[in-house]
């Protein structure tokens, strides 16, 4: 019998600038702490251009648990965050977590 393995959460990140010039990080899927590590490492990379200003669009991300706040918390020390269309479930976390008075949040 094959030893069963747990499954790992995917999350796809996809980055642009706006016509605005502001970067907006698109997530999709599952954000945890098996995969956080890669978010952390695109924002990394963005260029420090003052004033430095961040849109997470969440429209297609289902699940967000600690690590992936704390890459926001991370990047919202460092820049302006706002977090694009977060679905009830991670708004309810924000809440919970009284994060949704930290980031800025559009419909």
């Amino acid at each position: 019998m094959a030893e069963l393995e747990p499954e790992r959460a995917t999350v796809q990140i996809e980055m642009h600038l706006d016509p605005a010039g502001t970067q907006v990080v698109i997530l999709a899927g599952e954000l945890d702490s098996s995969n956080a590590d890669s978010l952390q490492e695109r924002v990394a990379s963005i260029p420090p251009q003052p004033p430095r200003r961040l849109i997470f669009d969440l429209t297609h991300l289902r699940f967000m648990d600690s690590a992936g706040i704390a890459v926001l918390i991370g990047a919202a020390k460092a820049s302006s965050v706002s977090l694009r269309n977060p679905s009830p479930i991670i708004r309810r976390v924000l809440e919970a977590t009284g994060l949704s008075g930290v980031f800025s949040i559009e419909p």
